[in-house]
């Protein structure tokens, strides 16, 4: 009984190493939300907005966002976000956003879901830059990953609307220089 219970305790402190919590050396580049932490559940309001589907009857609020500690040599900043689970596994892109000047470190609450001037905007998989999260009303929550990178182009290098795989094709050779990501979870209610 006692190795029982020994048990159960170190499974609820395994347990509690994955809530969240940022164990990244303090000069490691890392994305955070000041509203969010790491794993955490998106509220009602981040959920997409798209008619046509069924699943997106949200505001379409995006998180807000801040990095820091990017390498000396970033130029601008690339983000996608990826729901792995979508489309019954085949996944879904939800952003691609890039051409963020290195002097910006933040997103304000809402700030990408529009067209603000601080990025370029590319194409998810509806041919918008942003898109809340869509999941189906009575699934389990869903995991969307905002990867966000570090890059050597210049803001304005890459051309509008450009997709996902287009994006990560021009970051090949060496000009994606470092990446943090932020797990984001949702579920319809």
């Amino acid at each position: 009984m006692k190795s029982m219970t020994i048990s159960l305790a170190v499974l609820a402190i395994a347990g509690c190493a994955s809530t969240g919590v940022d164990t990244s050396p303090p000069t490691a580049f890392r994305i955070t939300s000041p509203q969010y932490a790491d794993n955490s559940m998106l509220a009602p309001q981040s959920a997409g907005n798209f008619a046509k589907n069924p699943n997106c009857t949200g505001k379409n609020v995006s998180p807000p966002l801040q990095w820091v500690n990017a390498p000396a040599n970033t130029r601008s900043f690339a983000m996608i976000w990826d729901d792995q689970a979508g489309r019954n596994g085949l996944g879904v892109s939800h952003a691609v956003v890039y051409g963020i000047p290195a002097n910006v470190s933040s997103f304000a609450e809402n700030e990408l879901s529009s067209a603000t001037g601080k990025f370029v905007a590319g194409k998810n998989i509806l041919g918008m830059h942003w898109l809340g999260p869509c999941s189906p009303k009575g699934n389990a929550p869903q995991h969307y990953v905002l990867t966000f990178m570090a890059t050597s182009l210049e803001p304005n290098e890459l051309p509008a609307g450009l997709t996902r795989a287009e994006l990560l094709k021009a970051l090949e050779g060496g000009k994606a220089l470092r990446a943090a990501s932020i797990v984001f979870r949702f579920a319809q209610q």
